[in-house]
């Protein structure tokens, strides 16, 4: 009796032992990143590594003034517009999240509470935009843009984040309606409002905490797309998360302005998510268990 009641307590040490090692090793990466960026690239070079060392912030200060950079006897000045990148991925990625909004938000609920022919088949088709590999489109997309005027323009951009973003907000935001009870709206609709009256003021405002979460987590892959920006973007309009290769060249890698710049990169996302936390928790389990 006390050999069974011992196993599961071992079962669960081992297991708790296993989740912590595994916990480490995914954030390890961002540890490694945002230590580099305080290093120096002599320390960042070093081996065995160094885990304690004199913090520099100069490699911010290069990526957001681009002053003089010593790489051994060559002096190189650095004209890389990081903040300019910066701003393009906050426009580009709030851009893209309102357009989803306008649509995607409409569309849930069309797609939640009216029953027509092809409903499945739309829904369907929207969640597959969000599955298919980019690769699979980027070439078609090229060759349109290219047609069409928009390459390296903002617009063209945002268009083709709604392949991220508004699955994503239709999905989800589908779940949650779904799970919202119809008689509240029935009972407005025999009080006299109209259907588009009712969704904006009863089915909306309950709705509030899916759309935050769907529009939180579109806004970060969107924000962490590398592929889009990198064919369709050109030089004037791509996002931070190609800012990190500006740094690379056949004559120097600059490794503490690379994790400079992917420190500022998931800045916004890791704010977004500490500070809309609540609404993310319940947004995302509102609509996970069906009665």
């Amino acid at each position: 009796m006390r050999h069974a009641k011992e196993e599961p307590l071992l079962l669960k040490i081992i297991l708790d032992a296993l989740l912590v090692v595994l916990f480490l090793a995914i954030l390890f990466p961002f540890v490694w990143i945002v230590l580099g960026s305080f290093k120096t690239e002599t320390d960042i070079l070093a081996w065995p590594p160094k885990f304690l060392f004199p913090r520099t912030l100069d490699h911010f200060r290069n990526i957001l003034s681009g002053v003089t950079y010593e790489l051994g006897k060559a002096s190189l000045q650095s004209n890389i517009d990081i903040v300019g990148f910066f701003f393009n991925s906050l426009i580009v990625s709030c851009g893209s999240i309102i357009v989803s909004l306008l649509v995607g938000v409409p569309a849930a609920y069309a797609i939640a509470r009216f029953k027509f022919r092809g409903r499945e088949n739309i829904a369907f088709t929207l969640l597959s935009f969000r599955f298919a590999p980019a690769l699979m489109v980027i070439i078609p997309l090229y060759i349109i843009f290219r047609k069409l005027g928009l390459n390296n323009t903002y617009i063209g951009l945002i268009w083709v984040y709604q392949l991220i973003t508004l699955p994503m907000i239709v999905w989800i935001l589908r779940g949650y309606i779904e799970d919202i009870s119809p008689e509240l709206e029935e009972a407005c609709l025999v009080d006299g409002y109209s259907q588009w009256r009712t969704f904006w003021r009863v089915t909306l405002p309950l709705a509030r905490p899916g759309v935050v979460a769907a529009a939180l987590l579109a806004f970060i892959y969107a924000w962490n797309n590398f592929l889009f920006g990198l064919i369709l973007g050109g030089t004037h309009v791509q996002p931070i998360t190609l800012g990190a290769l500006q740094f690379i060249s056949t004559a120097y890698v600059r490794y503490g302005d690379i994790s400079a710049t992917i420190v500022l990169a998931f800045i916004p996302a890791l704010a977004l998510s500490i500070y809309s936390q609540r609404h993310l928790i319940r947004g995302l389990s509102f609509g996970a268990v069906k009665a």
